[in-house]
C-alpha cells in the first residue's frame, strides 16, 4: 500500500512544480516585455526627430493592444473619463434629440417626443449653427453632444437656422434626464397576433412588454401569438434579458451563465417569479444587429423551444465587461467572461475583421442540442429558425439617404401641414414632386460599379497592350447610366415607403414610425403566417 502513496505522492509533487515553473516561466515573459516595452517608450522619447507627446504616444500603444483582442476591451484615459461616465451610466442627459451632419452643417433629424429639444420648439430641419455663443462650424456631431449634455437643469442656448421659414432663432433648451421609451410600440398587427418592440434593455424593460401585452389581451381578448421585435436592438442590462426571458419560461430554470478565467466569478442565473406567458405562440425577430441581452432572451426562447427566431443571424457578442482602475484616474474596460445560454453554447463570435463579427460556416461551429432535440451551433450569434433575406438599400436609395433627399424633401413637404389624421390609411401620391425635387437640387449619385469601373478605365490608360478593352469598360459605363435613368421609376415604390414613412414620424414620432412601417415588413407577415398555422409552428420547433 505504500508504494501507490508515494507514487502518488511524487506525481504530486511533480505537477505543482510543473504549474510552479510554467507561472514562473509567465511571469518572466511579462517582466521581460514590460522591461522591453518602457525601454522603447523611453528612447522613442528622446530620440525621435519631431517632438512627441508622451500621453498620446502611450495611448495608442495601449489602444492597439486591447485592439488585438476584442472590440469591448477598451483603454479609457484619463481624458476620456467624464464623457465616459455621461455615456456609460445607463441614462442620457442632455436636450433629447437625433442630431445628424447636413449638407455640412450640424442638424436637427428628431426631437425625441415630450424631450427639452421638443418643448423648446426645436424641428428636424432646424441647423443648429452656434452652442452657448460657440460657432458649430467644423464640428461634428460627436463634438456636439460633448457640449449638448450636462448637468440636468442647466440651461443651453442655441442659434438655429430654420432656412424654409427663413428664420434664425435664439433657443432656450433646459437639459434634464431624458429616457427614451424601451417600448415605444405596442398593438395588434393582424389575424388575432399582437406585436411589442423592445429597442434597448434598460430598466423597466420586462415590466413594459408585461404591460404592453396584458393591455392587447384586456383590449382584444386572449391572442393568436405574441411577436416581440428585437432587430437591432443592441443589448443592455444582463438582469432585464433575465426578466423579459422569464415572462415566457418558468421560474426556476436556468437561462444564461458566465464563465471566464477566475472560477470564484463564475456565475448562473434562473428565473425567479411566475411567467405572464407560458401558452401563447411566440416569434422573436432578430437580424445582424441584435446583440448581446438580445441574443440571450432569443437564444433561451429557442434553446428551450418555448419561441421561433425569425430574420437574420444575430450579432455574436456574449462577452462581460468590468471597468477597473489602472492608476492616475485612467481605467479600462476588459472582457472577464462569456456568456452560455441553456443548450450549453456560447454566441460570441470567434473572429473579427474591423470590429464587426466575422460568418463562421456552419460545419466549423460546434453543434448542441435544444430541449427538444433540435440541432444549433455555437461561435457566431443566434440562427433564425426561418431565414428571411435582409432587406437592402439599391444604390439609388443609399444614396438618397446619405444625401439626405427624402429628409431635406419631407422637411419642405410638411412645412404647410398642421397634422396628419392617421397612420393606418396614409399614402403618399405626389411622386413627380419628388423627381421635380431632386432635379431642382441637381441630386447625382455614383455607384460602386462606376467606382469600380473608374478605377479600371485609370489602370488601363497605363497599359497601351490592353487599349481595346476601354471600349468594353465604356459600354459598361453606358450600360449602368441607362439602369440609373430608369431606377427612379423602376424603385418609385420603395422610394414613395421611404418618404411616407419619413412624413409620418414628423408627426407621431418613433411610434409613428415603427406602427407604419409594419403594414408592408415581411418579417411581421411572415410571423403573423407562423403563428397562425398551429401545424408549422409545432414542427419549426421540434415537436
Amino acid at each position: 500500500m505504500k508504494l501507490p502513496f508515494r507514487i502518488g505522492l511524487i506525481v504530486i509533487v511533480f505537477l505543482i512544480g510543473t504549474a510552479a515553473v510554467n507561472t514562473n516561466d509567465k511571469l518572466f515573459e511579462i517582466s521581460k516585455n514590460i522591461e522591453i516595452f518602457v525601454k522603447a517608450y523611453k528612447q522613442l522619447n528622446k530620440n525621435y526627430v519631431d517632438e512627441l507627446d508622451p500621453s498620446e504616444l502611450m495611448k495608442i500603444g495601449l489602444d492597439a493592444m486591447v485592439e488585438s483582442l476584442d472590440p469591448y476591451t477598451n483603454y479609457i484615459s484619463e481624458a476620456q473619463i467624464e464623457s465616459y461616465r455621461l455615456s456609460d451610466d445607463g441614462t442620457y442627459k442632455g436636450i433629447g434629440a437625433e442630431l445628424g451632419v447636413v449638407d455640412g452643417v450640424i442638424t436637427v433629424i428628431e426631437p425625441f417626443d415630450g424631450s427639452p429639444a421638443a418643448k423648446a420648439g426645436l424641428k428636424a430641419g432646424d441647423k443648429i449653427v452656434e452652442v452657448n455663443g460657440l460657432s458649430t462650424d467644423g464640428k461634428n456631431v460627436d463634438d456636439l453632444d460633448r457640449v449638448v449634455r450636462g448637468v440636468p437643469g442647466t440651461e443651453l442656448n442655441l442659434k438655429i437656422d430654420r432656412p424654409l421659414e427663413n428664420k434664425t432663432l435664439d433657443v432656450k433648451v433646459l437639459r434634464s434626464e431624458v429616457l427614451r421609451e424601451n417600448v415605444p410600440y405596442h398593438g395588434m398587427v393582424k389575424d388575432g397576433v399582437g406585436y411589442v418592440i423592445l429597442t434597448t434593455f434598460t430598466n423597466g424593460s420586462s415590466v413594459n412588454i408585461s404591460k404592453a401585452i396584458s393591455e392587447m389581451k384586456e383590449e382584444h381578448g386572449p391572442l393568436k401569438g405574441i411577436i416581440l421585435d428585437l432587430r437591432n436592438n443592441g443589448g443592455g442590462l444582463l438582469r432585464e434579458a433575465i426578466s423579459v426571458s422569464n415572462l415566457f419560461v418558468p421560474r426556476g430554470e436556468d437561462v444564461v451563465s458566465t464563465r471566464g478565467k477566475e472560477l470564484e466569478q463564475d456565475q448562473s442565473y434562473k428565473t425567479t417569479v411566475p411567467p405572464l406567458d407560458l401558452e401563447t405562440p411566440l416569434a422573436v425577430l432578430i437580424n445582424k444587429r441584435s446583440a448581446s441581452a438580445s441574443e440571450i432572451v432569443s437564444g433561451v426562447m429557442q434553446d428551450l423551444d418555448r419561441g421561433v427566431l425569425i430574420g437574420q443571424r444575430s450579432y455574436g457578442k456574449g462577452l462581460v465587461q468590468n471597468t477597473v482602475d489602472i492608476a492616475y484616474n485612467n481605467r479600462m474596460k476588459i472582457t472577464i467572461s462569456k456568456y452560455y445560454i441553456p443548450s450549453g453554447r456560447c454566441i460570441q463570435s470567434v473572429e473579427y475583421d474591423n470590429g464587426e463579427p466575422v460568418d463562421i460556416p456552419d460545419d466549423l461551429r460546434s453543434k448542441f442540442k435544444t430541449r427538444n432535440g433540435r440541432v444549433v451551433l455555437d461561435g457566431g450569434g443566434v440562427s433564425p429558425d426561418i431565414k428571411m433575406a435582409p432587406q437592402k438599400d439599391s444604390p439609388l436609395l443609399k444614396a438618397l439617404k446619405n444625401q439626405h433627399m427624402i429628409f431635406k424633401f419631407v422637411n419642405e413637404y410638411v412645412l404647410g401641414m398642421d397634422s396628419l389624421k392617421t397612420v393606418d390609411n396614409f399614402s403618399y401620391t405626389d411622386y413627380d414632386k419628388f423627381v421635380d425635387y431632386l432635379e431642382k437640387n441637381n441630386f447625382t449619385y455614383e455607384t460602386d460599379t462606376e467606382k469600380k469601373l473608374t478605377e479600371l478605365k485609370n489602370s488601363l490608360s497605363d497599359e497601351s497592350m490592353l487599349e481595346g478593352l476601354n471600349q468594353d469598360v465604356e459600354n459598361l459605363y453606358n450600360k449602368v447610366k441607362k439602369e440609373k435613368e430608369t431606377a427612379l421609376t423602376a424603385e418609385k415604390k420603395d422610394i414613395v415607403k421611404e418618404i411616407e414613412t419619413e412624413i409620418v414620424s414628423r408627426f407621431f414620432q418613433q411610434s409613428g414610425r415603427v406602427k407604419f412601417s409594419l403594414l408592408k415588413d415581411p418579417e411581421v407577415l411572415r410571423a403573423v403566417d407562423v403563428l397562425n398555422n398551429p401545424t408549422e409552428y409545432q414542427a419549426l420547433l421540434g415537436k
